[in-house]
């Protein structure tokens, strides 16, 4: 089995790392004095829960608009029909449409991020879930992606919206923001992210929710966070 060989800047940024787990806020610093890549690298949280990821009724799955955005924009598509077509464009879908689109799509045309769709589609366009599917595509009433509202999910997903869904370990990955943020402004979108997650623990799920917080930049070491001064209760209560 090949070791895997870490680079010179990985190396450096380890020598920045605390012994141990800390607080969001005091993670902001040290993600920020690591060594740096030549582009403006994405932030990443990991988050392990405590779910039975087995259990339909356990899954994790939704989207989420953070307050400072995450320093990029998505292609969005829109399967849609009618007057839709021209409010989802007009919204700034990279293409919208009905059988058209679907054809397309299913002809293995899949440049595109996230894909959005009216109820009145979804029939249509189930032949679509073995391509979409696996790739975390495939428009979802939980996600926020089947909706009537058309523009505003197109707008909101174009601007950067955060969709996440558990993988089979029960963890869940996702785009919080850019190296270049300020401190606070990757803060105030942890924490955002964070409180969301919690709010979505399932009935069934025991014990402990969200288990271990993993934060990282696309070229860093991982920072475990300190998930015992989240007082998520008391920020939701304000």
């Amino acid at each position: 089995m090949a070791v895997r060989v870490r680079g010179k800047r990985y190396q450096e940024s380890l020598k920045n790392m605390p012994a141990g787990p800390v607080t969001v806020e005091k993670a902001m610093p040290i993600l920020k004095s690591f060594k740096t890549a030549k582009f403006d690298e994405t932030v990443n949280l990991v988050i392990h829960l405590g779910i039975d990821a087995k259990q339909a009724d356990q899954m994790i799955r939704g989207s989420v608009s953070l307050p400072r955005g995450i320093g990029k924009t998505k292609r969005v598509i829109a399967f849609v029909q009618g007057n839709n077509v021209e409010l989802a464009k007009a919204a700034g879908a990279l293409e919208a449409g009905a059988e058209d689109l679907i054809k397309k799509v299913s002809d293995g045309w899949m440049d595109f991020d996230v894909a959005i769709a009216t109820p009145d589609m979804m029939p249509k366009i189930t032949k679509l879930g073995k391509v979409l599917g696996p790739q975390g595509k495939m428009p979802s009433p939980k996600a926020g992606t089947v909706t009537t509202e058309v523009a505003g999910a197109v707008k909101e997903y174009a601007a950067g919206k955060v969709e996440f869904r558990n993988d089979a370990g029960g963890n869940i990955h996702a785009a919080v923001g850019k190296v270049s943020f300020s401190e606070k402004d990757l803060a105030d979108n942890i924490h955002a992210f964070l409180n969301t997650i919690r709010r979505l623990k399932p009935p069934t799920a025991k014990g402990k929710f969200i288990k271990r917080v993993t934060l990282h930049s696309t070229m860093s070491p991982g920072l475990e966070i300190d998930t015992a001064h989240l007082d998520v209760e008391a920020v939701e209560a304000a």
